[in-house]
């Protein structure tokens, strides 16, 4: 993301479809705002970063166990040149998305949906788990599944009331509505596997929050 994945999304246009090479290796990222934004610029492009380097992380689920760690790396470092920093640049650089007025707050074509199809793709490619369908898969280790969904509410918190880039009127709302969106979903896995299963599970409401 230093050394060239901010600067194709968020470099100066080129035909809409990635930025140029004027911030290459965080060249002109300083501590000073952009033209007419009050964030510092080296605040905002490290915020990008924080986006650059979760998605990733996202698409992970859909091979687990079957790539190997250093695959794992050399995928994350080609889908982020060549997926994500074009895409980010679509949307919120000023690209052809952008121009025909794309909307996307905190993630929602850049993050999710990328790393959706992506992990769609990686799944079909690879093929099912060893014992998929046969074996009953539970979670090996429930309190670092409730730790891992309690660092995602809590971070998902920076991301999306964070993308109101101020703190203002716009980020207490993507505060609340994210912290009842976790809330809700929470529940409503609770309910669901009360009814199904007849006792409610904290994996399944750990599940539904996420």
């Amino acid at each position: 993301w230093v050394l060239w994945g901010y600067t194709i999304a968020f470099g100066d246009d080129k035909g809409g479809l990635f930025g140029g090479l004027n911030y290459l290796g965080f060249d002109g990222v300083t501590g000073d705002p952009l033209d007419g934004s009050t964030i510092p610029h080296a605040a905002f492009a490290v915020f990008q970063m924080m986006f650059a380097i979760i998605t990733p992380a996202l698409i992970s689920g859909a091979f687990a166990e079957r790539k190997k760690f250093s695959a794992f790396v050399l995928f994350s470092l080609a889908w982020s040149t060549f997926i994500y920093s074009p895409l980010a640049h679509w949307v919120w650089g000023g690209g052809w998305l952008f121009e025909r007025g794309a909307l996307d707050f905190a993630g929602g074509t850049v993050v999710h949906l990328s790393s959706g199809v992506s992990a769609l793709v990686c799944a079909i490619v690879l093929g099912k788990r060893t014992g998929f369908g046969k074996d009953e898969m539970e979670p090996h280790n429930v309190p670092y599944t409730i730790l891992g969904a309690a660092l995602l509410w809590f971070g998902w918190f920076g991301f999306n009331a964070g993308s109101a880039l101020g703190a203002n009127g716009q980020a207490a709302m993507a505060f609340l509505v994210t912290n009842i969106a976790g809330a809700a979903g929470g529940l409503g896995w609770l309910g669901y596997s009360w009814i199904v299963k007849g006792k409610p599970s904290v994996v399944g409401g750990v599940a539904g929050a996420v």
